[in-house]
């Protein structure tokens, strides 16, 4: 009898101390920085700031069009337009699903940016996309490399270095000071090297898609244990102050969903120069002007949006 009694503690403390880890790998928040809003300058040493947008004043032009995208859409839609700031979302139907497009021109650099969830850098703090575009007055986001769910890859945001604990061979997308892309591997270049040669934000999922106009994946390329095809969002380099925002839906009756492969040779035929894969699946969102204009599948009954820990923005 005492063996059996000794037999059920262990197996009840195993299993305590299984469902500990799990919480405390993938549940349990652990806020590490919380990132200050009180001053609207970005910088490279480790206090973290972002802009503080209470007080802007952000008078955008709204219009209805036909035929507003610079790309040719078969579908262009909502135009939105300031002097510094040009947006322009365009709706396409490929590989049978619906593809949603932002082509953006900024006149700097500055308005391309990051933002964590509950402005708070740590791992399992999570928050919608919408949720965190809204706290940063965001004019367009998609969520960004969830890098929350690891322990490694690196973390540069505003120009502010998080994390340099190297993930060997990842694949990151560096955005220079001035809105450059380029594509690294961790086991080539610290991430202090990074922030040293202007990197303001770096973002750790990938694989890269295009490079140099070139696509360098092929149809075989996956993320992990992903299925081939997926919702997916990337993030691409037209040329100077000019940008592509690509999601496109998957998992439902209506789209299907995209193969890297796939999403690289539709990005390439849009003339993208540079174009990244970021966190997919149920987390690919795309926030316009106060409204997620893509379908959401975070993988519950109902389709709603994934929490994630991080955002791609535009805004002042």
């Amino acid at each position: 009898m005492k063996k059996y009694v000794f037999t059920i503690i262990y197996i009840s403390a195993l299993l305590g101390f299984t469902t500990y880890l799990a919480l405390e790998t993938f549940v349990i928040p652990h806020a590490e920085v919380v990132v200050s809003q009180s001053t609207a300058d970005t910088n490279t040493d480790n206090n973290p700031t972002v802009i503080d947008l209470s007080d802007v004043n952000n008078s955008l032009l709204i219009a209805e069009s036909d035929n507003t995208s610079e790309l040719d859409a078969g579908n262009a839609g909502v135009s939105l337009q300031s002097d510094p700031i040009s947006i322009t979302l365009s709706t396409y139907r490929e590989y049978d699903t619906t593809i949603y497009v932002a082509d953006v021109y900024i006149s700097s650099p500055e308005y391309l940016k990051t933002a964590f969830a509950n402005g708070t850098y740590g791992r399992n703090i999570k928050a919608a996309t919408s949720e965190i575009a809204e706290s940063v007055d965001a004019i367009l986001a998609i969520n960004g490399d969830f890098y929350g769910s690891q322990e490694t890859g690196y973390c540069i945001r505003n120009g502010c270095l998080y994390r340099s604990s190297a993930d060997r061979d990842a694949q990151d997308l560096v955005i220079y000071s001035d809105g450059s892309f380029e594509i690294i591997n961790e086991s080539e270049i610290t991430a202090e090297e990074l922030l040293a040669n202007g990197a303001q934000q770096v973002l750790s999922f990938g694989p890269a898609l295009v490079e140099n106009g070139e696509v360098v994946v092929n149809e075989d390329d996956e993320v992990g244990k992903a299925k081939t095809s997926n919702p997916r969002t990337a993030i691409c380099y037209m040329g100077e102050g000019h940008y592509l925002f690509i999601v496109s839906d998957g998992r439902t009756d209506e789209s299907e969903g995209l193969s890297l492969y796939q999403l690289a040779l539709f990005a390439k035929s849009l003339g993208a120069q540079t174009v990244y894969n970021l966190d997919g699946g149920g987390s690919s969102t795309l926030y316009y002007n106060g409204e997620v204009i893509n379908t959401p599948v975070s993988g519950k009954r109902n389709s709603s949006e994934r929490s994630v820990s991080d955002i791609v923005y535009i805004g002042y």
